[in-house]
């Protein structure tokens, strides 16, 4: 009886939706709104740009060989920043193209010759994802001190994560890295003054932007100013605050969770490889996995949510990631969902041979696939999976119904992540905490129609009262409870749904059973696959001293890291170690005594590492 009423309230909301739409499309459309913190009117979906997609097409790339060259250069004092700034060193074009059933990327450096690298093993899945991007957000206004690092320069979006490098110390020796932790020969380590100035400057500037501050390093933890950076960005306007951290500290001092707690720390991007102490044995720690279910405890204890982030390399761990999935799933009372992110080879892996390369080379349609064998189709490469970008449409329309609050609206806008499609995509799973039940949700939710017909909603713009009438007709045609999981009805998927855009619809509530699942793949860049279309979009900028950089240009492109950590380090590593001493460093396939850990036994759950393989999740 249910499925049956089900399917008539589904049929009626379809008619009500056609016949509203019947009148409201034959109505010239309603200007946008134009809030504060944006540099114009909220943009239509007819006025959003798209960078070229498609292939075969053409792009702008660098030499891996040149760009190590001119940075090292002017790193040796040999040549001057501008020529970096302008001089375009190092940049040739490339060529992106399907080839034998993949997409492969080439590119000629007149000097050093060919080089080519693998973009995807599935076309098709790739053609899907690029289809699916709803375009650009704004263009930056007003940002030329911020943004001003030549052809790697930001040109658009608010972003939604914006790192900021607490220090370059850390208590773990993780291979590859991208920052070269522990192994440059300096620190680098910002003030708490630096620390303040770089939150100011990151709201100097149109699209003023609501994203989740992320302190990063080394190992964020380390730095004497944790605990009051977390509290200065909170002060400044931002709502959260995450780190990317290993979380050995949180182990070791568990009342330290509690004091970041409340500092402001939401968020720990948790480091996490697999789900044995063999699958973390190339982290150099021996009962690594008893002390990360620790962590994972502790902070769970304190109310700070938890992400686990996991590097995969081909050959060495890429059969880790749907147990890992599992993992989360069994643990969704504790964990809001997974990243993985397709080995970047860069950092200490930047000099990695041809060979290699191409044999441990993981792309995210290689992470689809795996996901659709493991769990049988469940979980469906072209069904399920979205550009990260698309999830920017969720804040198109909680920025057009804050915009429609008149002196209520918020001085910032939602956070958006509205990158490259080729940057990342993601699939969005609902579980149940108690009964362990899960689905994605495009397995009941037909989430391509709801995107066009926010679109539509937004573009029209009718005002509040008959926008919330849209959105819930929409809400209810796109709603199939006959393939929901079992006890996911239409009010649980609304409560969720608006949780996640904060309230916008109606009053928030607190999740009970149910749960939303983000389960994301973000594929940064490395010298081979560089592509300034992506970098000139890049939603997850590093902010230091030198204004605010792409993470591909900073990490890994032309290598700004290295070149704004030599210009503001505050001391060789000799030297500091002989004026503040030395920190720990827990590495040498030895355990760590941390009080409470539980012993687990070392299984051989998966294929042994390659020799001299090594993953890391840092960065």
């Amino acid at each position: 009886m249910s499925e049956m009423i089900d399917a008539v309230v589904k049929e009626l909301a379809n008619l009500g939706w056609h016949g509203l739409q019947a009148v409201n499309t034959r109505v010239p459309e309603a200007p946008s709104p134009a809030p504060d913190w944006a540099p114009g009117p909220l943009l239509k979906s007819h006025e959003r740009t798209r960078p070229p997609l498609g292939w075969p097409r053409e792009t702008d790339s660098l030499c891996p060989r040149c760009v190590v060259e001119t940075r090292n250069a002017i790193l040796r004092g040999e040549r001057d920043l501008a020529d970096l700034l302008d001089g375009r060193l190092g940049e040739i074009k490339a060529r992106i193209a399907e080839e034998d059933g993949r997409i492969l990327i080439r590119k000629t450096c007149p000097e050093h010759g060919a080089f080519d690298d693998l973009l995807s093993i599935d076309p098709e899945f790739s053609r899907v994802i690029e289809s699916r991007y709803p375009g650009r957000d704004f263009r930056t206004l007003g940002d030329e001190l911020i943004h001003r690092h030549g052809t790697s320069t930001i040109k658009y979006g608010r972003g939604a994560v914006l790192t900021i490098d607490l220090t370059n110390r850390c208590n773990m020796m993780c291979n590859p890295c991208f920052m070269d932790a522990n192994q440059v020969g300096y620190v680098h380590e910002l003030t708490l003054d630096e620390i303040k100035q770089i939150l100011d400057d990151s709201i100097s500037f149109k699209p003023r932007r609501q994203m989740s501050v992320q302190f990063s390093g080394g190992e964020p933890t380390m730095s004497p100013h944790f605990l009051e950076a977390c509290r200065y960005a909170k002060k400044v306007g931002y709502y959260a605050v995450q780190a990317a951290t290993n979380g050995l500290r949180f182990a070791l001092e568990p009342e330290f969770a509690y004091a970041a707690k409340e500092a402001g720390f939401d968020l720990a991007y948790f480091q996490f490889d697999g789900v044995s102490n063999d699958a973390n044995k190339h982290r150099h720690i021996s009962n690594l996995f008893d002390v990360k279910l620790k962590s994972i405890d502790v902070l769970h204890d304190a109310g700070i949510d938890i992400v686990p982030v996991t590097t995969l390399v081909n050959g060495v761990n890429e059969t880790h990631v749907c147990p890992l999935l599992d993992f989360v799933l069994a643990n969704s009372d504790q964990m809001g969902g997974i990243r993985f992110q397709p080995v970047s080879f860069t950092g200490r892996d930047e000099d990695i041979s041809d060979e290699d390369r191409r044999r441990r080379r993981y792309t995210i349609s290689h992470m689809a696939h795996e996901m659709q064998r493991y769990y049988g189709g469940k979980i469906d490469p072209y069904r399920d999976w979205y550009p990260l970008g698309a999830m920017g449409g969720f804040t198109v329309l909680a920025d057009h119904l804050r915009a429609l609050n008149g002196p209520d609206q918020p001085s910032f806008g939602g956070l958006c992540c509205s990158c490259h499609p080729n940057c990342g995509s993601s699939v969005l799973l609902v579980a149940n905490r108690k009964t362990k039940v899960w689905s994605p949700i495009t397995q009941f939710f037909d989430m391509e129609r709801f995107m066009k017909d926010i679109a539509l909603i937004c573009d029209t713009g009718r005002g509040k009262k008959l926008t919330l009438a849209q959105v819930a007709l929409s809400f209810l045609r796109n709603f199939d409870g006959r393939k929901a999981p079992s006890g996911m009805t239409l009010l649980e998927f609304l409560k969720l749904f608006n949780g996640k855009m904060c309230g916008s619809l109606m009053k928030k509530e607190q999740e009970q059973d149910w749960t939303v699942l983000w389960v994301g793949g973000m594929w940064f860049q490395d010298l081979w696959t560089y592509d300034f279309r992506r970098t000139e979009m890049c939603v997850i900028p590093y902010a230091t001293q030198e204004g605010e950089i792409s993470f591909c240009a900073y990490n890994t492109g032309v290598g700004w890291r290295q070149i704004v950590e030599n210009m503001h380090m505050v001391a060789r590593t000799k030297d500091w170690f002989e004026t503040r001493g030395r920190h720990k460093i827990y590495a040498g396939d030895r355990p760590m005594e941390v009080p409470g850990v539980r012993k687990l036994p070392v299984v051989s759950d998966a294929p042994q590492p390659v020799p001299g393989a090594h993953v890391t999740a840092c960065g």
